[in-house]
């Protein structure tokens, strides 16, 4: 099975490139934090070694047909901050995830990176269908969703089971080819100018 492109992308204050094990340290300490993953739906990493679990798995995961997973690296303080991808790639269709370090919550970074991820997806992919899905006491991605011009679908109950069992919704958005080239995603024509992709 060919192997998706992942390439590599820089937006002003940000590199987008594949994941490594050398990122172990950098993901491992926000990984650990209580406050992320649980609101994206995984149990808060208790050791280094979980991390580095956690980069096989995503590595390997592009032997599966599926594109991969970004580090969100910050130009200004050298480091990763967190990761974003799409994944649940079927042809045409995706979803697209993130998860950002708390130190650098409320900057506008997700956002950021996320505009380079949907072009990459839309233009490079070629998706028809990009979904995102978030909790509903997330309201964080709410305000992220409503930035990059999301539509919102509605509410599919009980769709997603936590580690813990509990049962959350989940609230799903979704960007269509249509949107994206009819213009009424405002951003993308502006956001391209200062996206630099190496593919």
């Amino acid at each position: 099975m060919l192997k998706l492109i992942l390439p590599y992308m820089e937006t002003k204050r940000l590199i987008l490139r594949e994941l490594k094990r050398s990122d172990a340290p950098h993901i491992f300490a926000y990984a650990q934090d209580p406050r992320v993953g649980p609101m994206a739906g995984w149990e808060p990493h208790k050791t280094i070694d979980d991390t580095y679990r956690f980069i096989d798995y995503a590595i390997k995961k592009r032997d599966f047909g599926q594109p991969g997973i970004f580090v969100i690296e910050s130009k200004q303080h050298h480091k990763v901050i967190g990761t974003i991808e799409i994944h649940s790639y079927q042809e045409y269709k995706a979803e697209i995830g993130f998860v950002l370090n708390p130190e650098y919550w409320n900057q506008g970074y997700i956002t950021e990176a996320a505009k380079a991820v949907i072009i990459y997806g839309m233009d490079l992919l070629k998706l028809k269908r990009l979904v995102y899905c978030h909790f509903p006491h997330n309201h964080a991605s709410k305000r992220v969703c409503e930035k990059l011009g999301f539509t919102f679908e509605g509410v599919l109950r009980h769709k997603f089971l936590l580690y813990d069992g509990t049962l959350y919704d989940d609230v799903t958005y979704s960007i269509i080819s249509d949107d994206y080239k009819n213009g009424s995603i405002t951003w993308v024509k502006t956001f391209k100018k200062d996206l630099f992709i190496d593919y």
